[in-house]
């Protein structure tokens, strides 16, 4: 029944999302890593463009596409559904990628197909998380977020190892990048079959009726949705200026695949160093998001923007020479992921108004979204200024972050926010 609720954080509705993560991100990550290489054969005469064309296409795609979210969510809460959004939202992103097929003619192709997989995110994002919390007591919410991502970076494992596999398989030994066009279009092709198996398990969701909650007579009644973020408690309204700042700094990982291979990295060591960063977030979002439920939300997102600062300094002051600190630092990346991913989520899910759950983790999508669009075109100009800025400005921006967060939130957070 839909408003059932088993006392374990692995629900039939956390399993299938997180099965569809798991496939959806096989397909991802198996394109991700090698999109920095495709736009650079592709502009192979105009190589100083590379730094704002790919923070053009990942900035634009990212932030437009991120102002779906909040309204996403608050339709998700009116109608009470969250099945169809979250069903068509993988849907439109499968889809998208039939787009990297044409990208041999023209780079903006490939901002057309970021574009359409970013729109269908922004349709999921917030309907998605919804139903997870709903579908677990508040007690795991940490657990079962923590799962969902882990689930998310085991596809990515897998995605990104086929990717270094088949660079492997097609690479040219004398530029070190793919031996033309045509190896990244098989690429792009094979990336279909587990995009849109990931939707099929979509299928098989069960509807929550979050917003419906039994008045006096047993009857339901609708809450309205609350848009006005002041009307938000000041606890969710601090986190939400502070990721503002963070992810004003918080570039594409583009740009950190884009740094490694500048740094004289071949593109299947870049992409085993990328697989590193998922295994490791794969592995460490369950118990981090459990450990959460436990001791607190707050203090992991501290450590966790604290250490994103540390690894992005770190990719600003490796050199040629040490660039096998790059192996150290990378899964440092993951471990950043794995402390932060879910548990914004349940800090959201947990401090959202009633009957305004899928609008306030909306509205933090769309925060972190908009933002993007700066960050990654800030982040582009700056690499073709001097390859270190852009990753000197992200710790800048994540330690303003820390600060606030560390000032802004009260000692103990609320329960409903985990522990304190």
């Amino acid at each position: 029944m839909g408003h059932h609720r088993a006392d374990s954080a692995v629900s039939r509705n956390v399993l299938l999302t997180g099965l569809t993560s798991f496939f959806t991100d096989v397909s991802s990550e198996l394109v991700y890593p090698l999109l920095q290489a495709f736009v650079s054969l592709i502009l192979a005469a105009r190589q100083t463009l590379l730094g704002p064309f790919l923070g053009l296409i990942e900035g634009l795609a990212e932030s437009t596409a991120s102002l779906l979210k909040v309204f996403s969510g608050y339709y998700s809460d009116r109608s009470d559904r969250r099945k169809p959004l979250t069903v068509g939202g993988y849907a439109a992103s499968a889809l998208a990628k039939l787009l990297l097929l044409l990208a041999s003619r023209s780079w903006a192709f490939v901002l057309l197909s970021r574009f359409a997989d970013r729109v269908g995110k922004g349709v999921r994002s917030a309907p998605r998380d919804a139903l997870i919390a709903e579908s677990v007591p508040a007690r795991v919410q940490g657990r079962a977020f923590g799962l969902q991502r882990g689930m998310d970076f085991a596809g990515a494992t897998v995605g990104a190892l086929l990717a270094f596999i088949l660079a492997r398989r097609f690479l040219d030994p004398i530029t070190g990048n793919l031996a033309g066009v045509d190896s990244f279009l098989r690429i792009f092709l094979i990336s279909l079959i587990p995009a849109f198996l990931g939707v099929v398990f979509l299928l098989f969701l069960r509807e929550t009726g979050g917003s419906r909650k039994g008045g006096p007579n047993g009857a339901a009644r609708r809450v309205v949705p609350n848009l006005n973020l002041r009307r938000y408690p000041r606890s969710l309204r601090v986190f939400f200026l502070a990721q503002l700042l963070f992810t004003l700094g918080n570039s594409s990982n583009q740009f950190l695949l884009l740094r490694s291979m500048g740094l004289g990295v071949t593109l299947p060591t870049v992409i085993l160093m990328y697989l590193a960063f998922n295994l490791v977030s794969s592995l460490l979002s369950t118990p981090f998001g459990a450990l959460s439920d436990r001791l607190g939300r707050k203090r992991l997102l501290l450590l966790g923007y604290g250490l994103y600062a540390a690894v992005y300094a770190a990719f600003a002051l490796i050199g040629p020479g040490s660039r096998w600190l790059l192996w150290a630092f990378w899964p440092l990346y993951g471990v950043y992921y794995a402390l932060t991913e879910g548990v914004e989520k349940a800090f959201v899910a947990g401090l959202a108004p009633e009957g305004s759950k899928a609008t306030a983790l909306g509205m933090f999508h769309t925060i972190v979204g908009v933002a993007l669009f700066p960050a990654s075109l800030l982040a582009g100009l700056l690499y073709s200024w001097n390859h270190a800025a852009p990753f000197l400005a992200g710790g800048g921006f994540a330690v303003a972050a820390v600060v606030v967060l560390a000032a802004g939130l009260p000692a103990a957070e609320r329960a409903a926010a985990g522990p304190g």
